[in-house]
């Protein structure tokens, strides 16, 4: 999984995963946990807007975050 560059600095994401119609993210809280988000939940328009966040490495913690329906809405979690 590609390195999330956090250029704001403060990012509790670590790494990501694209595919063609989802994300995986990993987050650093104390065991590395990854959700993954796909176009049905919570679908295309929020995935593809994290993918170009994940690729630029500024903003998607923020997003995912300030979305109700992304921060609650992953399609899976290991």
């Amino acid at each position: 999984m590609p390195i999330y560059l956090n250029l704001n600095g403060d990012s509790g994401i670590v790494s990501y995963e694209i595919g063609p119609d989802f994300i995986r993210v990993e987050f650093n809280q104390g065991n590395f946990t990854h959700y993954s988000y796909t176009y049905v939940t919570p679908g295309v328009t929020h995935v593809e807007a994290m993918k170009r966040l994940a690729t630029q490495g500024y903003g998607l913690n923020a997003y995912i975050n300030s979305n109700p329906g992304v921060r609650t809405g992953y399609a899976g979690r290991a």
